[in-house]
């Protein structure tokens, strides 16, 4: 998303510049207002330079794009710096900031995506002729609609169990649809009207093939000696192929595939073929996740409890503990935490990230059934103890994220353009040209 505002932001800025001053010598586009929108206005400089960006983008495009008519150009123009200025307004009403911290964050993202530092942003752009307080305002507005939108409408869209279970049973139905695999191919074939002899004696060949690359064999190496596949001399190698333009003949073979596996020999009507996933892309690969399953004590520093005090009551747990008190009933007695006193201080299973970083570290540091010493996160003075670790299967929850995400994305423009609706409908709009 922060790339794609990259595109947008710099080509709107780049070349607005020389196209606009073309258009106002026209006496055109002379600055003014184009519209007025509730409280604000649409300048005809505006106006100008989206009209130029178009314009160029147009002209650069590939295959040249036709545009239509400068007067359905300058109409379709405007209702979208209208509409933007209406969703701009919304933002300011509901208090909606992008704070400088956010805006540099992704100036950064930027930057690196342009292989150059923060600091030499502003070098970049001046090298391009885009003013760099201009740009990183035009940048501020692109995230606020993102974040608008994000509140305004994602959030009010809902998935439903049904929605949910159709889905992950497509998924499920249609593995290789929802794939996308980069594959090596060898071929042998069969000779035309093959003998039941001759066809058992291909299918041994393949076989040995098969068992030599099981052995440690290359298989492009293979593919180069055996295969009598278009690709042969490139090892085999079919390049990226969507799960809709697999061959159907692949397609049952490679719905129980994974990265690097190499199918067993199968039979065509006129070849035997040996098939290897290079790389998978895939909704249903299965994923996996180290857990680990601990309990704490919490004690928060408050304006009576100081970070010393605080210490001092976990140093105090820790000889409890050491005299054979169970953690559980000391947490139940001690502990800060509103959401685990009760249960023990127990965390459940949780998997990276859940934490804060300094809670993580020490976790990730501890073995099994061992109690730390007092630390400190954000959230005040801890004392953890690892009551197991294990590698968790998360498969059915990554399908049902997924699933949850492809919906709700399936549903955000139809729902987007019925909110910029109802703004527009509510909004105070006067053009002047």
């Amino acid at each position: 998303m922060k790339i794609k505002i990259l595109s947008t932001s710099i080509a709107l800025l780049a070349t607005s510049g020389a196209v606009a001053e073309e258009l106002s010598d026209t006496g055109l586009f002379l600055d003014g207002v184009a519209a007025i929108v509730n409280e604000g206005v649409v300048l005809k400089s505006q106006l100008s330079e989206r009209i130029s960006t178009i314009v160029q983008q147009a002209r650069q495009a590939p295959e040249p794009i036709p545009l239509p008519p400068v007067d359905t150009l300058r109409d379709q123009v405007l209702e979208r710096l209208i509409l933007d200025e209406i969703q701009l307004q919304r933002a300011d009403r509901i208090g909606l900031q992008i704070s400088d911290r956010m805006l540099n964050e992704t100036v950064a993202d930027i930057a690196a995506s342009e292989g150059v530092t923060f600091e030499r942003m502003p070098e970049v752009l001046a090298s391009r002729g885009i003013e760099y307080g201009k740009w990183r305002e035009t940048l501020r507005d692109e995230l606020t609609l993102q974040q608008l939108r994000r509140i305004d409408v994602g959030q009010r869209i809902d998935v439903s169990p049904r929605e949910l279970d159709l889905c992950i049973e497509d998924l499920e139905t249609n593995v290789v649809a929802n794939s996308a695999y980069r594959l090596s191919h060898i071929r042998v074939s069969l000779p035309e009207g093959a003998s039941a002899e001759a066809v058992a004696e291909t299918e041994t060949r393949m076989r040995d093939i098969r068992r030599q690359i099981a052995d440690g064999a290359d298989f492009r190496e293979m593919a180069i000696r055996h295969s009598e596949g278009d690709t042969a001399l490139e090892g085999g190698n079919l390049g990226w192929i969507d799960g809709p333009q697999v061959p159907t003949l692949f397609t049952e073979v490679l719905a129980t595939m994974e990265d690097g596996d190499v199918s067993e020999p199968f039979r065509s009507a006129s070849s035997f073929h040996i098939i290897k996933v290079d790389e998978l892309r895939s909704a249903m690969k299965r994923s996996q996740v180290d857990q680990v399953k601990a309990r704490h004590i919490l004690v928060t520093p408050n304006e009576i409890i100081d970070d010393e005090t605080a210490k001092q009551r976990l140093d105090d747990a820790l000889e409890r503990l050491d005299n054979g008190e169970d953690f559980a009933e000391v947490a139940k007695l001690l502990s800060d935490d509103p959401g685990t006193a009760n249960i023990g201080g127990d965390l459940g299973w949780a998997g990276p990230g859940t934490f804060v970083p300094e809670f993580e570290a020490v976790l990730d540091s501890m073995e099994l059934g061992e109690t730390s010493q007092p630390f400190q996160s954000p959230f005040g003075w801890h004392v953890v103890q690892v009551l197991d670790r294990r590698v968790y299967d998360n498969t059915e929850e990554m399908k049902r994220r997924n699933c949850d995400l492809r919906i709700r994305n399936g549903k955000m423009e139809e729902e987007t353009q019925l909110w910029i609706r109802r703004l527009r409908d509510e909004a105070y709009v006067d053009k002047r040209i």
